[in-house]
């Protein structure tokens, strides 16, 4: 189990890198140079042998070389820590020892000089640079002897939207931090360890040096660890520190005179994937080589996640947009304005005005808007204990297409009891065990229990944790698998007195001498056990030594000769006896039991050494797996979680496919399948009918991109075992893929279940999603474009996964597809809000005032503030939107086809919102300038003629008519946005069904945006002193109201397309395609 300091800091020092669960992405290998680097430096010192003197300890390097642990034999080791093989470490040299330093590594320096440039200059801050250096250019030198005040006013306008922006983004960033740290430390991360010779588990922050650690498959290394007790097959997975993803077997001697290179130490933070192992801690913390790297690295690269790269993409487009037409407006006064029109606009107020381009096309509401969806997400996933990895993986989940999902612990409840037990003439249930045959005086227990006991109380690789000892069994705490567990428990239970059955006698008759564990290859786990203090041969016909396996039974079935019957004699395992087994097995397992067979074969006759080495046992007991005795079998119950089938259809409805990988027999999974709701058809195709009807010449000239079911096809079901995927070729994955909506692939390997993820993404551009809680998990984790691990599941999956469920609520899954979704539709509606009126709108003036000779109709004070109070006010409240009530019903979005802008979006935009509302607008100022006696053609086309005596007017009255028409036309865009802002806030339903102020779409911040927008456009109006800097001045009352018909009428447009998308939704299919593609 690790620490939960290696585990973040690791993810620190990746900077993020596995943003797909892929393993770590190129650019993001500071970890494994690192390590390489000091690796090369321990080789040099070993080679070189400088004296003890010469020796530096400042760097990493050179304490590393002094590592001399792992050439000590055992016993040296427990010495020179002072610690003791079965008892440990006592309480009070363990609290002398963690006086001095916690299992913690310490977090790597943050680059905040770095965060700080890209805070300020970030997003279309830099932009906004641009726009605050040349007024201040405008202002001085520029402006004269005599610059506008309204110049430098606009310049600290500029300034003040800088910092408050990049203010927000530090508080955000800064409060996105504390909550995915605090989600963080909710992750449970023990040791099991050796105190007072009992078995305790404790926190892996609390080891300290000389601790004796104990390791199972699955865990995490919580310290650096010299070995001194191996299982045969024990391997690590060290790929976090070296990058080959390559298991190293662990060993008891030294391979290697390099610390870093040896086999007998395992280090911090790599995995145990398989066997189990012992070892004493010789450092801890910072002092570890996970600590030692972290202190020479402390760099990070920021990668983009995928909303990021949207907006970037869009970012550059409206930059380049911005830039481009505002370089041009400088350029056409410079070259025609300025020659041809004499005294229409000196250099300062033609810079001023040109820079509405660059605040016009500026969204800065949508910066705003990505910062806050996240953190919303973010406090959101929190509330459901869901850690996330990297916010990016809310996002993808939007678009997954295909769940693969593993069955125990994930789709089931994870734990496991034993139902049933089987002889082969004789089925008990458990319950019926216990109440009658455990009974004082009763003598019809049959005598094949005492085998059966013996087999699953030792050959069972789980544990009972000693500090529950006190407990009943069934409340006590067990480090160990599932089915190992469950086994466990029923053998602690069994007692039968008329056998002589006892737990307790059992454990003390026999020792333990060798063991494979359980793997998802072999599918079966071997013990070996001898009698204790028995010699290595025994003259009676009582056998001393055994071989006890327990397994799958039709992986185990072949290697059994015999058969135990109930009375405890054998018989030869006919083909007859054999068939009516496997009827019994396929009874259980369409119940949905999972079915072990427990075997047994004696091995005196070997005369086994007792000095004989580990490898050599190994290899003679994989010789010896054969002629054994099957004792019995047993039918293991793990209910699937009562929240998982309303889970699983609310997922099928959402347009994504659910496929169960598991390890399980093919009747268990397909049984379990049915009760979640996975598979919903009667009949369920095999390799063989999928092949015999042909379907896969279907697929012969479709591309790859396009092989997925067709809705008009309906659900079909499929069962695929392990050996069906072996002999699987490119067509057959194909029809896999391309037809089946509902699939079960059973008795998987690892290898396999990467190859299913791997061959689905490859078809139908699907985005998988993998979840899983075990080892054997970790492969198609990574290989997944998101990995799902249970925060009851092994360390190795957690590491793999890009998300992990805490509390193992399956439900959480569909919270995270509804939100990445609802993620991505809310931006889509801020930009589809802010760009008619944002952009094109205030656009619009500046073309007009450069192009066609005629007064700025928006002022560059009036077009930044728009931009940063009422846009970004309004656009708010629209991140806080709830799901439209067909976002789970729609498909999924093709992550690699489907942009957050595309043409359709432009369209919407430019042709039919936009171009309702600038002419609106527009006709405000015309209609205003008209009550003053000036014409259209009066207005437009001026050019220099706007000056004192034009039409009568004093250049006084002009400029003060230009002030007003400024205000009027702002003050329409401001109400005419309310229109907008209601017509934007769903795709098909209407307003009257989904009002911001009661109902299933309540959201309140909507008024709330209005009202506060309105009154930032009283004070601009009204405020004297922004009326004395920026010209601003109050407008008659009609000009109040006539834009609440303009919104009203712009509501009433989009309702029509609405009524028209709902009622003739084949006719309207110009209008549903731009409104679902552009929203």
């Amino acid at each position: 189990m690790p620490s939960s300091a290696s585990h973040q800091i690791a993810d620190e020092v990746l900077s993020k890198t596995n943003t797909r669960a892929v393993g770590v992405a190129p650019g993001g290998h500071e970890i494994q140079i690192q390590y390489r680097t000091l690796s090369l430096h321990v080789d040099s010192y070993v080679e070189g042998k400088p004296k003890p003197d010469q020796v530096q300890t400042a760097d990493p390097a050179s304490a590393l070389r002094q590592i001399d642990v792992h050439q000590l034999p055992v016993q040296e080791v427990y010495t020179r820590f002072s610690t003791s093989p079965t008892l440990g470490l006592e309480s009070d040299a363990v609290d002398r020892r963690s006086k001095s330093a916690k299992n913690v590594i310490s977090s790597p320096p943050t680059q905040y000089w770095r965060k700080g440039l890209n805070y300020v200059f970030g997003g279309f801050n830099f932009l906004m640079w641009i726009a605050f250096i040349v007024t201040v250019l405008s202002y001085e030198p520029l402006g004269g002897s005599n610059p506008a005040a309204f110049n430098l006013g606009v310049a600290v306008l500029l300034l003040l939207v800088i910092i408050i922006s990049s203010t927000f983004y530090a508080l955000v960033d800064w409060h996105a931090s504390r909550i995915m740290n605090s989600i963080k430390t909710l992750i449970a991360e023990d040791a099991s360890v050796i105190r007072n010779g009992q078995h305790q588990a404790i926190p892996a922050r609390d080891l300290v040096v000389g601790d004796i650690v104990t390791l199972s498959m699955g865990d995490r290394v919580p310290a650096d660890l010299r070995l001194v007790q191996i299982s045969s097959d024990v391997r690590f997975d060290r790929s976090l520190l070296t990058g080959e993803s390559d298991m190293i077997p662990g060993t008891l001697d030294a391979t290697s005179h390099n610390a870093l290179e040896t086999r007998n130490l395992a280090l911090t933070s790599t995995f145990v994937v398989q066997g189990t192992c012992t070892g004493v801690v010789f450092a801890i913390g910072d002092k570890t080589v996970m600590g030692r790297i972290v202190a020479m690295s402390g760099k990070g690269k920021l990668e983009l996640t995928t909303v990021q790269r949207e907006i970037w993409f869009f970012t550059k487009i409206i930059s380049t947009l911005a830039l481009g037409l505002f370089c041009l407006a400088l350029i056409v006064w410079a070259a025609w304005l300025r020659k041809s029109f004499p005294g229409f606009e000196t250099a300062s107020a033609a810079i001023v005005n040109s820079i509405g381009c660059l605040t016009a096309f500026v969204p800065q509401g949508l910066p705003v808007c990505v910062a806050l969806s996240l953190t919303i997400v973010a406090k959101r996933m929190a509330k459901r204990n869901v850690l996330v990895k990297n916010l990016a993986t809310i996002e993808t989940l939007g678009c997954m297409s295909v769940l693969c999902s593993d069955k125990t612990g994930t789709l089931t409840v994870g734990k496991m009891s034993v139902q049933n037990i089987a002889f082969v003439d004789a089925e008990f249930g458990v319950q019926d065990i216990k109440g009658r045959l455990s009974v004082e005086g009763n003598t019809e227990a049959p005598a094949a229990f005492t085998g059966l006991h013996m087999v699953a109380r030792l050959c069972n690789s789980a544990k009972f944790d000693s500090a529950t000892a006190h407990l009943s069994v069934e409340e006590r705490q067990v480090k160990g698998d599932a089915t190992d567990t469950a086994v466990l428990r029923f053998a602690e239970e069994l007692s039968i007195p008329s056998l002589a059955l006892s737990t307790p006698a059992l454990l003390g008759a026999y020792d333990k001498f060798f063991e494979i564990p359980f793997n998802s290859k072999n599918k079966w786990m071997l013990t070996a056990v001898r009698r204790h203090d028995a010699p290595v041969v025994h003259a009676t016909s009582e056998p001393d030594t055994w071989m006890l396996v327990k397994g799958a039974p039709d992986i185990l079935f072949r290697k059994c000769m015999d058969v135990m019957k109930a009375d405890g004699t054998t018989t030869p395992f006919t083909p007859a006896i054999r068939s009516s087994i496997y009827a019994l097995q396929e009874r259980w397992s369409s119940e949905g039991q999972r079915v072990l067979a427990l075997c047994r074969r004696p091995l005196d006759e070997l005369n086994i050494e007792r000095d004989m080495s580990a490898n050599d046992l190994e290899e003679l007991m994989h010789s010896q797996m054969r002629g054994l005795t099957l004792v019995g079998l047993v039918g293991i119950r793990d209910p699937p979680r009562p929240d998982v089938p309303d889970a699983v259809s609310t997922i099928r409805r959402a347009g994504v496919r659910v496929f169960m990988v598991t390890g399980d027999f093919k009747l268990t999974a397909v049984a379990i399948a049915r009760q979640v709701g996975i598979i919903t058809q009667e009949k369920v195709d095999t390799l063989e009918d999928m092949r015999a009807s042909g379907v896969s010449k279907r697929y012969l000239t479709v591309k790859a991109s396009l092989m997925k079911p067709s809705e008009d096809d309906g659900d079909r079901a499929l069962v695929l075992t392990g050996d069906d995927i072996e002999t699987l070729e490119e067509a057959d994955w194909n029809a896999v893929v391309g037809n089946y909506t509902e699939i079960v692939f059973a008795r998987t390997t690892p290898e396999q279940k990467l190859k299913i993820v791997e061959s689905t993404k490859a078809r139908g551009d699907n985005t998988v999603a993998v979840t899983g809680d075990g080892v054997n998990d970790a492969p198609a984790l990574k290989a997944a474009d998101i990995g799902v691990a249970m925060g009851a599941g092994s360390d190795v999956a957690k590491e793999a996964a890009s998300m992990i469920l805490l509390n193992n609520d399956f439900t959480s899954i569909v919270v995270a597809i509804e939100m990445g979704r609802l993620v991505f539709d809310n931006l889509k509606k801020v930009i589809i809000y802010l760009m008619p009126a944002g952009s094109y709108s205030e656009f619009v003036p500046v073309f007009c005032n450069t192009f066609l000779g005629m007064q700025l109709a928006l002022s560059s004070y009036l077009q930044v503030c728009f931009c940063i109070t009422n846009d970004v006010i309004m656009s708010i409240s629209l991140m806080y939107e709830k799901p439209e009530a067909d976002l789970m019903r729609r498909k999924p979005r093709n992550a690699r086809t489907d942009r957050l802008t595309n043409w359709q979006f432009f369209a919407q935009v430019y042709l039919f919102i936009g171009l309702m509302m600038w002419p609106c607008a527009m006709s405000m100022w015309f209609l205003f300038m008209k009550q003053q006696g000036l014409g259209f053609y009066d207005v437009i086309l001026v050019y220099n003629k706007w000056t004192g005596g034009f039409k009568g007017y004093t250049i006084d009255q002009l400029t003060d008519f230009v002030n007003v028409g400024q205000c009027i036309y702002y003050v329409t865009l401001v109400f005419m946005q309310y229109g907008a802002l209601l017509a934007t806030r769903n795709r098909r339903v209407s307003l009257l069904q989904s009002n911001p102020l009661w109902g299933p779409r309540r959201n309140l911040v909507v008024p709330l945006g209005m009202v506060a927008t309105a009154l930032v456009a009283v004070v601009n109006l009204y405020g004297p002193g922004l009326q004395k800097v920026f010209d601003t001045t109050p407008i008659p009352g009609m000009f109040w109201g006539i834009p609440f018909a303009f919104a009203l009428g712009i509501l009433a447009v989009d309702e029509l397309r609405k009524l028209l998308v709902r009622t003739y939704p084949d006719v309207s299919a110009i209008a549903l395609r731009f409104c679902e593609r552009s929203r």
